[in-house]
C-alpha cells in the first residue's frame, strides 16, 4: 500500500500545470461599455439592414401588375440601444424608420421594430459564440399620402420583408459579430519567440456591473506551450467603482505577472550582455592575480542570467519584480572569456554593482518596450487607459481602467 500510494503521488506531480482550468485575470463589459457599443453600432446596422430590405423583391405571382408593388426606397435606424438584462443577457431594441413606394404617387413611411433578447455562449469548441435567446419584429405604418386600406398595405410590405432573416441574424447588427468574438482568443507576440492567449474558460456572467468573463493565460515560447505552477490563490474579479466611467474594466491576479516574466525567462529574454566601464588593466588595479591573466588591455563585460524564476509581488500602489541573476566576468578578445563569478566577494559587488543597477533594468525596459497586448477581438483599441494596483479581498491583483472603447485597429 505504501509503494501504491508513494506511485500515485509521483504520477500526480507529472500532470501539466496547465491543464488545470483556473482564471488568472478577466473583464467587465459596464453598461457604459455596453451603451458605446449600440452607439458605434447604429451606423453599421444601418447599413446592413439597408441592403437587405433595398434588395430588388423576388417576382410575386400574387400582384396583378408591377405597380402594385411595394417598394423600400429608404431605411433609417432611428434608435438602436443595448441594455443588461442581469443573470440573463442583453436586451437589443432597435426602431427602424421605412419609406415605401408602391406607385409614383404613393409614399408611406413604416416603422420596423426589433426586440431581441441576446447572450453569449461557449460552443463546443471552446468559443465564445453570441446567440439570440428570442426576437420579436412588429411593423407599424406611421402616415401615407393617399388613404388606404392598411392591413392590407401592410401585409404587403410583410411579404417583402423577410422578418424570420432579420431575426436569425439581428446579432449581426453588432460589430462584433461571432468571427471577432473568436479572435479574443488569438496569439498576440510579446517577443519574437514568446506569445501570450487569454482563453475564456465559460460563458459571460452578467450582473448590474456589467458582463463578466474570466480568462486563463497560457504562454508559448517557439510555437511550445509551457507549463505554468498553479496560482496559490484563487483569483476574482474586482468590483468597479460605481461612479467610474470606464466602458470596459480589466483585471490582471498577481499570478499573471509572475507567469509573464516566467514565459519572458524561458524565451532567454533576460540573458544580458552587460559592457563594464572597467578593463582588465583598471580591474587589475583592484584584484591583483587579474595582471597574470591578460597580456593585453581588454573590455571587461558581465553575462547575466537567471538562476531562479522572476516573482512579482504587487502591493498598495505599486509593484515590485524581483529577479534573481547570476553574472559572469570575462573579457572580450575574440571570443568571451570567463575569470569570475558574480557571487563571491564584496569587492566584485562594489566594483560592478553600480553598472548593473543601472543596465539591468534598461534591459528589462527595452524588452517591454512594445508592451503586452491586452485581452481584445478584432478591430477594437483602448485609449485613455487608467492603471491602478491594489488588493481585493483575497489575492492581489492589478485593475486597469480602461475610460473608451473605440472602434480602431487594435494595438
Amino acid at each position: 500500500m505504501a509503494v501504491l500510494r508513494t506511485l500515485s503521488i509521483l504520477l500526480s506531480l507529472l500532470v501539466p500545470a496547465h491543464t488545470i482550468r483556473s482564471p488568472d485575470c478577466g473583464g467587465i463589459l459596464t453598461p457604459s461599455g455596453l451603451k458605446y457599443l449600440a452607439e458605434v453600432s447604429k451606423p453599421h446596422a444601418e447599413s446592413v439592414l439597408r441592403q437587405d430590405l433595398m434588395a430588388p423583391p423576388a417576382p410575386d405571382p400574387s400582384l396583378t401588375s408591377p405597380s402594385s408593388r411595394n417598394q423600400i426606397n429608404s431605411v433609417k435606424v432611428d434608435e438602436f440601444s443595448l441594455t443588461l438584462v442581469p443573470d440573463t443577457g442583453m436586451r437589443l431594441s432597435i426602431d427602424v424608420d421605412l419609406g415605401i413606394t408602391s406607385a409614383p404617387s404613393t409614399t408611406k413611411e413604416m416603422q420596423l421594430s426589433i426586440l431581441a433578447d441576446l447572450h453569449v455562449e461557449m460552443n463546443p469548441e471552446g468559443n465564445l459564440e453570441l446567440v439570440t435567446s428570442a426576437c420579436k419584429p412588429t411593423l407599424e405604418e406611421l402616415q401615407s399620402t393617399e388613404e388606404m386600406d392598411s392591413t392590407s398595405s401592410g401585409s404587403d410590405v410583410d411579404k417583402q420583408i423577410n422578418v424570420e432573416k432579420i431575426c436569425l441574424e439581428v446579432s449581426k447588427l453588432l460589430l462584433f459579430p461571432n468571427e471577432r468574438l473568436m479572435s479574443l482568443a488569438a496569439p498576440f507576440p510579446i517577443t519574437p519567440t514568446c506569445q501570450v492567449r487569454y482563453v475564456p474558460l465559460a460563458a459571460p456572467m452578467y450582473s448590474e456591473q456589467g458582463i463578466i468573463i474570466s480568462l486563463q493565460t497560457t504562454f508559448q515560447v517557439s510555437g511550445t506551450a509551457i507549463p505554468l505552477p498553479v496560482s496559490p490563490v484563487p483569483f476574482s474579479m474586482p468590483e468597479p467603482a460605481s461612479s467610474s466611467p470606464s466602458h470596459l474594466t480589466l483585471a490582471f491576479s498577481e499570478h499573471f505577472y509572475t507567469s509573464l516574466f516566467f514565459a519572458l525567462e524561458m524565451a532567454g529574454a533576460f540573458n544580458m550582455t552587460i559592457l563594464s566601464p572597467l578593463t582588465t588593466v583598471t580591474l587589475a588595479e583592484k584584484i591583483t592575480q587579474m595582471g597574470s591573466l591578460f597580456q593585453e588591455d581588454l573590455p571587461v563585460v558581465l553575462q547575466a542570467a537567471t538562476r531562479s524564476s522572476p516573482l512579482v509581488v504587487l502591493e498598495e500602489g505599486r509593484a515590485i519584480l524581483r529577479l534573481f541573476l547570476t553574472a559572469q566576468i570575462g573579457a572580450v578578445s575574440s571570443v568571451f572569456q570567463s575569470f569570475l563569478s558574480m557571487n563571491v566577494a564584496a569587492l566584485l559587488e562594489e566594483l560592478f554593482l553600480p553598472t548593473i543597477r543601472e543596465e539591468v533594468p534598461a534591459q528589462i525596459n527595452e524588452v517591454l518596450r512594445g508592451g503586452v497586448f491586452l485581452p481584445h477581438i478584432a478591430s477594437f483599441t483602448y485609449t485613455d487607459v487608467n492603471v491602478t494596483v491594489h488588493k481585493v479581498k483575497q489575492s492581489p491583483g492589478t485593475v486597469t481602467d480602461h475610460r473608451v472603447l473605440r472602434n480602431m485597429p487594435a494595438k
